[in-house]
């Protein structure tokens, strides 16, 4: 299937890897080198959502760590609300350039206003309620939030092609583009994804869609968070992260409950896995992030399989993508 959508010009190249038992077991690369990197767009929560797993003693991630979020009803947003696109300000701005200055981010935080109340509706927040994620994690850290990821989570699991704002040799990532055979208009603004092409956007980190990897160091990543084998996080949080439903409001733009962990998406046995990406053969609780173009990735604790799909299209027909992404992982899932 990827190299007919490849072939087709539908797309202009894709990769995909599957795992199991903490090893790829399958890979494939389509329009481009083998070992390409693609920007994984919003996949990257799940490196967010993980690094911020490991900071989750009582009350060390808050909102009063940043005392520019603050006025608005914004004091009432919890780290619960942002990992679980319920805080109340999905489209809060936030340019490319505000955020790599630390001081910039911070002005820009304080004149978020919040939509509704946090807590209220589920709507997704593409890259806004990461920002504030990252820039606690930075407090607490004392560190930028890309030198976090990398000590913590990219370096002890091994994962030499996954980085988050770090310099990466344009020449290493997948250059994306519109594929011309799909005219509907797509919702995000194209100009401003075009913008990942550039290293200098990349270097910035957005920690809601800005990191760039191979499907392998994906597909690994998901196997640490089923085994754990290094022993990074507290199992109970753990656990949490991965399994615990905390949000099932609907999804305004599926209609169905949004399933969100604290970071996540999990299937569900309530017949909607598919409209969650999931496709129709992986088990109840799998878990996992979607991204623009029909990206995916996502872990089975039922089979033990993990799953990563990359392309470098951005798709202007969505229900296409979404459709592709619900194929691969269905054929995925069916593996075993």
């Amino acid at each position: 299937m990827a190299d007919a959508e490849v072939g087709s010009g539908r797309l202009p190249a894709c990769q995909l890897a599957l795992a199991r038992d903490g090893e790829i077991v399958a890979r494939h690369t389509a329009g481009a080198p083998e070992d390409s990197r693609f920007t994984t767009f919003s996949v990257t929560k799940a490196v967010t959502a993980a690094v911020a797993w490991m900071h989750l003693s009582p009350g060390q991630l808050a909102v009063d760590l940043i005392p520019e979020f603050t006025g608005g009803g914004k004091q009432d947003v919890t780290l619960e609300h942002l990992l679980t696109h319920t805080a109340g300000f999905p489209r809060a701005p936030m340019r490319t350039e505000e955020a790599a200055d630390p001081a910039a981010r911070r002005a820009r935080f304080a004149s978020w206003r919040l939509d509704t109340p946090a807590g209220e509706r589920m709507e997704y927040h593409a890259t806004s309620a990461h920002w504030v994620v990252a820039t606690m994690v930075e407090v607490v850290a004392g560190k930028p939030f890309g030198e976090v990821v990398r000590e913590r989570l990219v370096d002890p699991l091994g994962l030499p092609s996954l980085r988050l704002g770090e310099d990466v040799p344009a020449l290493d990532v997948v250059h994306l583009g519109i594929p011309s055979e799909t005219p509907d208009p797509l919702s995000a603004d194209p100009a401003w994804l075009l913008r990942f092409n550039d290293p200098a956007t990349r270097k910035v980190g957005i920690p809601g869609a800005g990191a760039v990897s191979t499907a392998d160091d994906v597909a690994l990543l998901y196997q640490h968070l089923l085994h754990d084998p290094k022993g990074l996080w507290d199992p109970d949080v753990l656990a949490d992260g991965t399994g615990h439903v905390r949000c099932s409001l609907p999804d305004p733009w599926t209609g169905v409950p949004a399933n969100r962990t604290l970071g996540l998406t999990v299937a569900g046995d309530d017949g909607k896995a598919p409209v969650r990406q999931f496709g129709r053969a992986t088990g109840p609780r799998a878990f996992g992030a979607s991204g623009l173009g029909g990206q995916i990735a996502w872990a089975d604790p039922d089979s033990g399989l993990s799953f990563c799909f990359l392309t470098n299209g951005l798709d202007r027909d969505q229900v296409a993508a979404f459709i592709r992404a619900n194929k691969l992982s269905t054929y995925a899932a069916r593996c075993v």
